[in-house]
């Protein structure tokens, strides 16, 4: 592994606007970032010639215009570029293996062709064995974002990676981190819990405990950091995508699973994927 920021650019809005938060990133580690331009090659090599130098030329412009604008904004990051040919995806996911961070452009469901399981960036982002950030265009945002970064956590299960993810970014940023857990009462309770509040009340107490505890040992790692922790009764889907309605970035963890078919999101991250309209953080947790 490299230590750099890569990102990916196909000349979209999203693909550019990925190349600023990248340059940014990239600025706050103190690394270089890395521009990289995937050429989706034909699985035929009878290609002609006309048309492959017609697609490395645009491929160089992208790389120009990205290489100019990072350069404008921070004239002394250090920027590579690289052009390559294969399967998007799967270039993508191992130039994310070799950097600390990849970033990619994301259209989400608004874009012309949505943003749907088979997508270059929501393969990779389930496939790469590293973090992955999607970033939407800027002109997608509607409310100025305010209030830092959201983490999407499971108290019931390792997180390691995702926590150290979080305390990080916000310790270079400085910006706040406010943590979101959500529960629901087990369906076993149903009538009690109707007839008696006390019993939520109590599960509840107990779930922000057990989420402090989690949260204890990385406070005092960094103790410059602020920190918020929140146990939120409902789907924690629909609470993080809330949340990242004023975010400036949310952070969600992908576990490793054995499916039948590609890469595999869980059901919140895909969600939250599909719907923040700020960037989105996908760290694998093992």
């Amino acid at each position: 592994m490299t230590a750099q920021v890569t990102v990916g650019l196909d000349g979209s809005q999203e693909s550019f606007a990925a190349a600023g938060w990248a340059g940014r990133e990239a600025v706050r580690r103190e690394v270089p970032l890395r521009l990289i331009h995937v050429e989706e090659w034909p699985s035929t090599p009878e290609v002609p010639t006309a048309y492959a130098r017609t697609s490395a030329d645009q491929a160089e412009g992208i790389l120009r215009d990205a290489v100019e604008r990072a350069r404008k904004e921070h004239p002394d990051l250090e920027v590579v570029t690289e052009q390559t040919r294969g399967l998007a995806a799967e270039e993508l996911a191992a130039a994310a293996n070799e950097a600390d961070l990849l970033v990619l452009g994301s259209r989400g469901l608004g874009g012309i062709l949505g943003y749907v399981i088979g997508s270059v960036s929501l393969a990779v982002a389930g496939a790469a064995h590293r973090p992955v950030v999607l970033v939407r265009a800027e002109t997608e945002r509607v409310h100025p974002p305010h209030s830092g970064i959201v983490v999407g956590v499971d108290i019931y299960h390792p997180c390691e990676p995702l926590l150290s993810f979080a305390f990080e970014e916000a310790a270079r940023s400085g910006l706040p981190l406010c943590f979101l857990h959500s529960w629901t009462l087990p369906a076993s309770y149903g009538y009690a819990a109707m007839v008696d509040p006390e019993i939520g009340a109590e599960l509840g107490s107990e779930v922000t405990a057990r989420l402090d505890d989690l949260l204890k040992p990385w406070r005092k790692t960094y103790p410059g950091v602020e920190v918020v922790a929140k146990a939120v009764v409902g789907s924690g889907a629909f609470q993080l995508v809330e949340a990242s309605r004023s975010a400036e970035l949310v952070i969600v963890g992908r576990r490793g699973r054995k499916v039948p078919v590609g890469p595999h999101l869980g059901h919140v991250a895909h969600a939250v994927i599909h719907h923040s309209p700020a960037p989105v953080a996908v760290v694998p947790l093992v």
